[in-house]
């Protein structure tokens, strides 16, 4: 078992609480300096993890307790297979005993968290258009239970102290801060004086928080969206200025979600010295819901390969992969589930017999869809191979 150690950039008490959750165990494979002085960094992300009401409904074993460890059964290890994996948390955490609620206002069993902790995430996202749904309290007890499940969290905070603290990884000599920023919160208002529960879209935040990062030797800066237009494929004006300026206030590697569809990557030259060629990913799509029509039904696993020379610092983006999935919900030997499913081959049918010729039309279309939104605008990124 490894140990990924993130370093957290901020006032005495709030290190002591990210030292212990910097100790992050992970069963993920780190790939130390080769004798040819080339360090790695190997970087997972997904896009929206949802929770419907059926899905908790799906997940429950008796009234208060649920398990949602079954759902990753056949994709933990393509999300172990990278030294920090990483998804947008797009449903906010209640208490033992609430009632819990899916669309429009989401309220989701503690297990979430944990099976997400014990299948391969490390880091979560926590800025979107969902962060508000139970107020403050929602956002504080979210963050509690990312807190006991040794997960790094950005996007809402506890405190103003908490928000201005830069979360930057140190992995194999390669130092990365994560940012999240969203559009907006659905129109639930953020208490007075209290805007460090949720990071919206601001370009002078934006700009702060990429020069802190940069004054700490954050030689990668990775920033995580939350925009577009629902259902488009295909990225809006909004999205494509955003992203824009984002590059232009410093940063390396943009990823997004919100649209709850795939929409296509591209590449852009950065204005850092340090790494020449920066990735955006306009929609990862869901990885992780109740929405089942086509396109709805399929996400992506998108994984950035960074590779650092130590003897000069360069770093540069040797290339980008992408693994298609698809949300499977249905009846199988065990009962009622969702299974998210890798689509990157055939699935065997003596494997799954559980699968309908209809699920594997959806697996096939979920691989063909995917190729052909990502490679919209670059061939460049090329199909996972496990």
């Amino acid at each position: 078992m490894q140990i990924i150690k993130i370093f957290l950039l901020s006032i005495p008490f709030l290190i002591s609480y990210f030292f212990s959750i910097t100790q992050l165990e992970s069963n993920k494979k780190i790939n130390s300096a080769s004798a040819d002085s080339i360090s790695a960094l190997r970087i997972a992300v997904v896009g929206d993890l949802m929770c419907h009401s059926p899905q908790f409904q799906y997940a429950m074993i008796t009234k208060d307790s649920f398990d949602f460890n079954p759902v990753y059964r056949y994709i933990k290890s393509y999300l172990e297979d990278a030294d920090l994996t990483l998804g947008n948390l797009e449903t906010v955490i209640g208490k033992k005993g609430s009632t819990y609620s899916g669309y429009p206002r989401f309220k989701s069993p503690q297990e979430y968290i944990s099976a997400l902790a014990q299948n391969g995430f490390d880091f979560l996202c926590f800025a979107n258009n969902h962060t508000l749904d139970q107020g403050e309290r929602g956002v504080l007890t979210t963050i509690e239970y990312l807190k006991q499940n040794n997960l790094g969290y950005t996007g809402a905070f506890t405190s103003d102290d908490d928000r201005d603290s830069v979360r930057i990884f140190n992995i194999n000599g390669i130092k990365i801060a994560l940012l999240a920023y969203s559009y907006g919160t659905n129109g639930s208002l953020i208490p007075k004086g209290k805007n460090y529960l949720i990071n919206l879209i601001d370009y002078d935040l934006i700009q702060k928080d990429i020069l802190k990062a940069r004054e700490k030797n954050a030689e990668i800066v990775l920033v995580n969206f939350h925009f577009g237009n629902e259902y488009q494929r295909f990225p809006s004006d909004y999205q494509k200025e955003v992203v824009k300026r984002t590059i232009e206030l410093g940063a390396d590697l943009i990823t997004a979600s919100h649209p709850h569809v795939i929409q296509p990557v591209d590449f852009f030259k950065t204005n850092n010295e340090t790494l020449d060629t920066g990735v955006i990913a306009y929609s990862l799509g869901n990885f992780f819901s109740n929405q089942r029509k086509r396109y709805t039904d399929a996400g992506v696993i998108i994984y950035l390969n960074l590779e650092k020379n130590i003897t000069n610092n360069q770093i540069r983006l040797k290339s980008v992969e992408y693994l298609p999935t698809w949300v499977f919900k249905g009846k199988t030997e065990r009962g009622n589930e969702f299974l998210i499913f890798p689509a990157e081959e055939e699935i065997n049918s003596d494997d799954y017999q559980f699968l309908t010729e209809s699920d594997k039309t959806k697996i096939r279309q979920a691989k063909t869809d995917t190729y052909e939104i990502i490679n919209f605008y670059s061939q460049k990124v090329k199909l996972y191979r496990h």
